[in-house]
């Protein structure tokens, strides 16, 4: 590999919510965080580069995104997934979170319903209920090892004051990679509904070999026409301190009402810093994603391998993308509060636990794999002492 992804580099210090948060509020700093995702590699040194220059100019006035950078986004979307995107479709924005928040605000009404399919992203829920629309639960479907969207129940949850669902395309925390004809199916049933489908698609550059991400607004007109995409550099290389994202609406009536709330909202969206670090992203930062992608796919078979020796009643699920995996630990009899308690306090590991996503992840917990295989073999350690005994 080119890239340097086994160094240890010491995060503590840095205002790292990852690694200074529990110091923060507990004075300790003894536990090995593998739970927020982002990742604790550099970002690649193209990227570096292109910050440095930028930071040498020494102002830092007021930003617009240049033409280059819709440009730059374009070019790698369509590289990287097929997908032609106009710049007329493309709206710069401050974060995927505060996108999805506007697009709330824009395209429903309050005591609306906002379709979720948890276990999901737990933001998804706060900013729906926040907002005063009604959070509507249409829980994936386990069977085996394999979770699915359930689009039966879909078709019995809704009503018709449901106006919008928000996909999770890669879905976190479940690392599912959503197939073209399960995608088509979903924008089929809801453009028929008119419920607006929002598809948070922050993880779509993060897919394993032998899968492929589908944009949800490239599977048919009548998703484009019925589709809001957020998008964004952060999660890809390790940008997220940095902020900034893209909302993708091709259709002029859906991205009129989302301006009118956005820049009301949202303006001044424009980092000095972010916009020549994206557009470095997706200019240049193509092999070392290709590379990162290599070493969490190791990450994860190393992990898969040591439980399944060492810890044989926790199961992980496999990888589709995200570098975010999930473990099933309900056959080791221990309840949600129960199971925290011994990864927190005899491991010294901090991970996801699965409930905080909502129905369906009970007994499940999420580990991130995007740390230095030394820190996780470490980490896997402590969880198998801990859990094993």
């Amino acid at each position: 590999m080119g890239y340097d992804f086994d160094s240890i580099i010491n995060r503590r210090g840095t205002s790292s919510l990852k690694w200074d948060f529990e110091q923060k509020h507990t004075g300790s700093t003894g536990l090995l965080p593998l739970w927020v995702a982002d990742m604790d590699f550099t970002a690649p040194r193209e990227i570096v580069d292109a910050i440095r220059q930028r930071v040498e100019h020494g102002i830092f006035g007021y930003t617009l995104e240049p033409d280059s950078y819709f440009e730059a986004a374009a070019s790698w979307l369509e590289r990287r997934h097929g997908w032609s995107v106009r710049r007329d479709w493309m709206v710069a924005s401050s974060g995927v979170i505060p996108s999805l928040t506007a697009a709330i605000l824009a395209l429903t009404r309050p005591g609306d319903g906002v379709v979720i399919q948890p276990p999901v992203y737990h933001p998804f829920a706060l900013r729906i209920a926040g907002n005063g629309r009604r959070v509507v639960e249409n829980p994936l479907a386990l069977s085996g090892m394999r979770w699915d969207m359930d689009l039966e129940g879909l078709a019995r949850v809704v009503d018709n004051d449901t106006r919008m669902l928000v996909l999770c395309s890669p879905h976190n925390p479940v690392s599912r990679v959503w197939e073209r004809d399960t995608l088509a199916r979903l924008g089929d049933f809801c453009g028929r509904r008119g419920i607006v489908i929002v598809s948070d698609e922050i993880h779509c550059d993060l897919v394993m070999r032998g899968h492929r991400h589908v944009p949800l607004a490239s599977v048919s007109e009548a998703a484009a026409s019925n589709s809001v995409t957020l998008m964004s550099a952060t999660k890809t290389f390790n940008l997220a301190g940095l902020g900034g994202s893209l909302t993708i609406i091709p259709d002029a009536g859906l991205r009129e009402r989302f301006n009118t709330v956005h820049r009301a909202v949202f303006a001044g969206t424009a980092n000095a810093i972010a916009v020549p670090a994206a557009e470095a992203a997706w200019r240049n930062g193509g092999r070392w994603l290709d590379e990162l992608l290599e070493y969490i796919e190791e990450n994860c078979l190393f992990m898969t391998r040591y439980l399944a020796e060492h810890l044989p009643a926790a199961k992980v699920f496999p990888l589709e993308g995200t570098y975010l995996a999930l473990i099933d630990m309900r056959s080791l009899g221990l309840t949600d509060e129960e199971l925290k308690e011994r990864l927190l306090r005899v491991a010294g590991v901090w991970l996801d636990e699965g409930v905080k996503f909502g129905r369906g992840g009970e007994g499940f917990q999420r580990l991130n794999l995007a740390c230095p295989s030394a820190i996780l073999a470490e980490a896997l350690e402590r969880i198998v002492r801990a859990l094993g005994e």
